[in-house]
């Protein structure tokens, strides 16, 4: 099966069927794993508004640099679990959960992490992410002893 297939991603979709973002998802998650700058650059708005595992805001100039530099590559990308929803015609909310394994810097960092992306067409474009945030899913053991809180 090839890296970015539209499977890989479908198998683990949740709730309604969406072939077209699960396709766009598939496509993002081959170009993260193959620091294709080219096909980011399609995929990512101009505008894009996203916040990182860190709190921090990114664009995606910052993004294309990190991928074209080398300091950031994806090792690993096991989706686990997709639920889209569709907003009008023209935006979709992806929510994707997946396994990682991610190099920043020359340190690798793996954990479980979840991506909630939207999708737009603006003013009659192609699909594209416009904006996003990605966190770290707190393991079963940090979940238990925080549903006492």
């Amino acid at each position: 099966m090839a890296i970015g297939s539209a499977t890989t991603i479908e198998r683990v979709l949740n709730g309604a069927a969406d072939p077209e973002i699960a396709a766009l998802e598939a496509e993002l998650r081959a170009a993260q794993l193959a620091a294709d700058v080219t096909a980011l650059d399609r995929l990512i708005a101009d505008k894009l508004l996203f916040t990182g595992p860190n709190g921090r805001l990114g664009t995606k100039a910052q993004d294309l640099e990190a991928h074209a530099s080398g300091v950031v590559r994806f090792r690993s990308h096991e989706p686990e679990e997709l639920r889209v929803r569709r907003v009008g015609k023209n935006v979709a909310i992806a929510a994707l959960r997946a396994r990682l394994a991610v190099e920043v810097a020359g340190t690798i960092t793996r954990g479980t992490y979840r991506y909630t992306r939207v999708w737009a067409r603006e003013k009659g474009g192609p699909w594209r992410v416009v904006g996003g945030h990605v966190s770290e899913v707190a393991s079963q053991s940090t979940r238990d002893s925080n549903d006492s809180l």
